[in-house]
């Protein structure tokens, strides 16, 4: 099941904020080991958790944590701007049509379509705000893999950090790679329809154009 959370609405899904931020632990800190805050309860968790981003949180049959990405408008603070700014070629990037994507994580037990899921009700949310791009940053061994699978970014630039070669990237909203994703991924659109009309980002959205 797809669902699309504002960070002030995380607390109404207690099980499926617990593991997400103990996947997030899993994959950053334990499997990749990088050097992430963990907090008493075993939860990744940063300072852009507090900025009220949009969590896309893909929701497995027993309703724990499958995926998820974290948005951020890059109008405000991002952990590109921020943090990795020496691998944006170009500058910061600061836009009202262009949001960051960060914390892409999947779940020990998900599932190989999971990413496409997440990929997929990314582009649809892109679509519903009208936003151009995302941009991310990613380890360049990764590179390849969204070759692969077929949603190869922009790359913006690329920098050494701590001993890592990092990249950064813009993927642009495309209508007929969201259709071919969301059939490899095959996820009903009705589903992600009914996940953004049970959220709360369309009353946001409503709000904001007022």
């Amino acid at each position: 099941m797809i669902k699309y959370i504002l960070g002030t609405d995380l607390w109404m899904y207690p099980n499926l904020a617990r593991t997400m931020f103990r996947d997030r632990t899993l994959q950053f800190s334990e499997r990749l080991r990088w050097n992430v805050n963990v907090d008493q309860n075993g939860f990744e968790r940063d300072q852009y958790d507090h900025l009220n981003p949009i969590y896309v949180l893909v929701e497995d049959e027993q309703g724990n944590h499958a995926g998820s990405m974290r948005l951020l408008p890059t109008t405000g603070r991002t952990m590109i701007n921020e943090h990795f700014s020496k691998a944006l070629s170009d500058g910061p990037v600061q836009d009202s049509k262009t949001w960051e994507c960060t914390r892409f994580c999947l779940s020990p037990n998900s599932n190989p379509r999971t990413a496409l899921k997440l990929f997929s009700s990314a582009g649809r949310l892109m679509q519903e705000f009208d936003v151009t791009s995302f941009v991310a940053v990613f380890d360049r061994s990764m590179l390849r893999k969204y070759r692969l699978s077929g949603v190869s970014p922009e790359v913006l630039g690329a920098a050494e950090f701590d001993g890592s070669s990092v990249m950064t990237g813009k993927w642009h909203f495309d209508f007929k790679l969201l259709n071919t994703l969301m059939t490899r991924a095959k996820l009903d659109p009705v589903e992600c329809e009914l996940a953004l009309a049970n959220s709360s980002l369309l009353n946001e959205q409503d709000k904001a154009s007022a």
